[in-house]
């Protein structure tokens, strides 16, 4: 899963994520999809980050899985949201603590050190899915002797549990792995409904 940390629809992805491992045979492996990376160069930023701000949490999980993998990234990732309050990340230096990680890795937020790596990554993703019309979540599926299916989202407002995760991923690859899909949409969006682990 490709996610970007700020972004409340990609953290209910990956719960949800989480939750079809528990009844699908299914390892998610965590990268980062900056949002700053793919809105460079427009005109107009479309998530109003004119501030900058979406670069330092994105930084700081590309810091975690430089120095400690993508293991410890998905730890920080939860930590990060369930250690704040309310719908937005948690402190950085306090949800690495939480995930066993150095708290100075929040440095990396304040500096460019990481931003090619964010780049790519960011990149790394739009080949897989085939292009910049998307945003984050991105979950590329890959098994043995099968071509990678990709696709964005799904993007839930609310996160389902067992078996109604394990239906969602099924129907969800028999879609995206269609040939000639290119999209589904639901309703108007919802706002995210919280989700603590």
């Amino acid at each position: 899963m490709w996610f970007d940390p700020s972004c409340p629809y990609s953290w209910l992805t990956s719960r949800w994520l989480l939750e079809v491992s528990r009844v699908r045979p299914v390892e998610v492996r965590w990268h980062v999809l900056s949002l700053s990376v793919l809105n460079e160069g427009r005109d107009e930023d479309p998530e109003g980050d004119t501030e900058g701000y979406l670069w330092v949490p994105a930084r700081v999980c590309a810091a975690v899985r430089r120095a400690h993998g993508q293991e410890a990234l998905g730890r920080f990732y939860t930590a990060l949201w369930t250690t704040g309050e309310g719908d937005w990340p948690g402190d950085l230096r306090t949800a690495l603590e939480a995930a066993g990680l150095p708290p100075d890795l929040a440095e990396a937020g304040l500096g460019n050190e990481y931003d090619d790596e964010l780049r790519a990554s960011t990149a790394e993703a739009l080949r897989i899915i085939g292009g910049d019309h998307v945003g984050t979540p991105i979950v590329a599926v890959s098994e043995e002797g099968a071509a990678p299916v990709a696709f964005f989202g799904p993007v839930i407002s609310k996160v389902p549990t067992g078996e109604d995760a394990g239906r969602l991923w099924d129907g969800t690859l028999l879609v995206a792995s269609t040939p000639g899909f290119h999209e589904l949409k639901g309703g108007p969006p919802r706002q995210p409904e919280p989700y603590g682990t």
